[in-house]
């Protein structure tokens, strides 16, 4: 078995590894997942080179062990999937790259009678833009939703377009497990899971750095910690313009607060409290029966996420926190998220591994990938949606299009950090003031 995970950021690798490894039929999802399991399928990742691709310390993090990792191009990855033989694609890439890549794939598979079967999915919580980026997902073989919610959601979605809604199939989030909450750790620890743009401006940001000091200053006997997705200089899924680790420049916090990276499933195993605006860390913890709260004190808004937790009982703020409030979520609302509390997480990606036997064991050729977005239903829409990959109205690489029959050499590698680097800097520092200014 050889699966080909193709992502575009540490979040997405994330996601795409840890279900290349739940959803391969054969040994059981908890040997596959082990790094160090000698049975499982081969893994080759292939990263889409770009601002956020993640470094070796992210990859490490997720605890999948790849047996090959790339940078590509979209063609490159396209030229790679013609010459080499895959069971499994995952596509683990925002809306637009896996419309793409459907597309492209399309036309370097057209005429086989034998393919990969495509898989693709949302790394968590799904918020906003839920029709934009469910058409464009739409075509892999399989959609995969993290919960009974989501799963009801796609197909209604698409069955209201018009489209197939059969590449639809439940599962949940590939990252849950650990040891369930078996009560207070010493010293009791108050974790706050923060976000690369939520919250995106300064005063809102800074207000949360502030609360989470205060907590630990009126609570020596506690840790306080904050959780950090990347380390200076690392890119993630999104480009924070304003890290948390520059706003703690201007607090003097106690000795009791500190600043955290890391796998969040190993923050967990000490946490007695996890806090946050509306990260997924939220249902990680759920799931091992973590105490859970998600802040209300800056409103409950679709722009923030947090509007997603209504009716979870998670809702709290900072001044309840600091009462003394402990929320007990919701147990049917727990149910529908696929947090799988109840123990039925060893069973939540059946459905997904019969689902890809089948089409990899069924008799005769394979369909053909077909989005829901073609030339003829979205003429306006598409072709710029390919173009940014470099790609034509029939999925072919265009003319001059970035590509490498070589590794590049560690001069090409060193320009694309430093043009990182330039691009960080940009929106983390310069753009900032330019804002500032700008409101004189």
């Amino acid at each position: 078995m050889r699966i080909a995970v193709l992502a575009d950021s540490d979040t997405r690798w994330k996601w795409g590894a840890l279900t290349a490894a739940r959803i391969a039929p054969g040994p059981s999802m908890e040997a596959a997942a082990r790094e160090d399991a000698q049975v499982g399928p081969r893994l080759d990742g292939f990263l889409l080179r770009g601002r956020s691709t993640p470094t070796a310390r992210q990859l490490a993090e997720v605890g999948v062990r790849a047996d090959s990792v790339t940078e590509v191009t979209a063609g490159e990855f396209l030229r790679a999937m013609t010459e080499e033989t895959y069971d499994i694609v995952v596509l683990a890439l925002v809306g637009g790259g896996v419309q793409a890549l459907l597309h492209g794939l399309g036309r370097a598979w057209a005429g086989r009678e034998r393919r990969p079967v495509v898989v693709t999915g949302y790394v968590g919580v799904v918020y906003e833009k839920l029709a934009d980026g469910l058409l464009l997902r739409h075509g892999a073989d399989l959609v995969l939703a993290n919960s009974r919610q989501d799963a009801e959601r796609f197909r209604a979605v698409y069955e209201g377009v018009g489209a197939d809604a059969s590449a639809v199939t439940e599962v949940a989030l590939p990252f849950l497990g650990g040891a369930p909450y078996e009560g207070e750790h010493r010293p009791y620890t108050v974790v706050f899971a923060a976000q690369p743009s939520v919250p995106d401006n300064r005063r809102d940001r800074v207000y949360l750095l502030e609360r989470l000091v205060r907590h630990a200053r009126s609570h020596p006997e506690r840790e306080v910690l904050l959780k950090l997705r990347s380390r200076p200089g690392e890119h993630t899924t999104h480009i924070e313009e304003l890290p948390y680790q520059k706003l703690a420049e201007r607090f003097d916090p106690p000795s009791n607060f500190r600043l955290v990276y890391g796998n969040m499933g190993e923050v967990l195993d000490r946490t007695d409290l996890l806090v946050t605006v509306s990260s997924t860390a939220a249902l990680e913890s759920l799931h091992r029966r973590v105490p859970t709260v998600v802040l209300t004190d800056l409103g409950v808004r679709e722009v923030l996420g947090n509007h997603h937790f209504v009716g979870s009982g998670c809702l709290a703020s900072w001044d309840q926190l600091d009462a003394g409030h402990r929320p007990e979520p919701d147990p049917r609302w727990v149910a529908r998220q696929g947090v799988a509390a109840d123990g039925g997480y060893a069973t939540a990606f059946d459905a997904a591994r019969a689902r890809i036997a089948a089409l990899l064991e069924g008799p005769g050729p394979m369909p053909p990938l077909t989005p829901y977005y073609t030339p003829a239903t979205a003429p306006g829409y598409l072709p710029g949606i390919l173009a940014r990959h470099h790609l034509g109205p029939d999925g072919a690489p265009l003319p001059g299009a970035p590509a490498a029959d070589r590794a590049p050499g560690p001069v090409r590698q060193i320009v694309r950090r430093a043009a990182r680097g330039a691009y960080r800097h940009g929106v983390q520092r310069v753009a900032p003031i330019i804002r500032r200014m700008g409101e004189l």
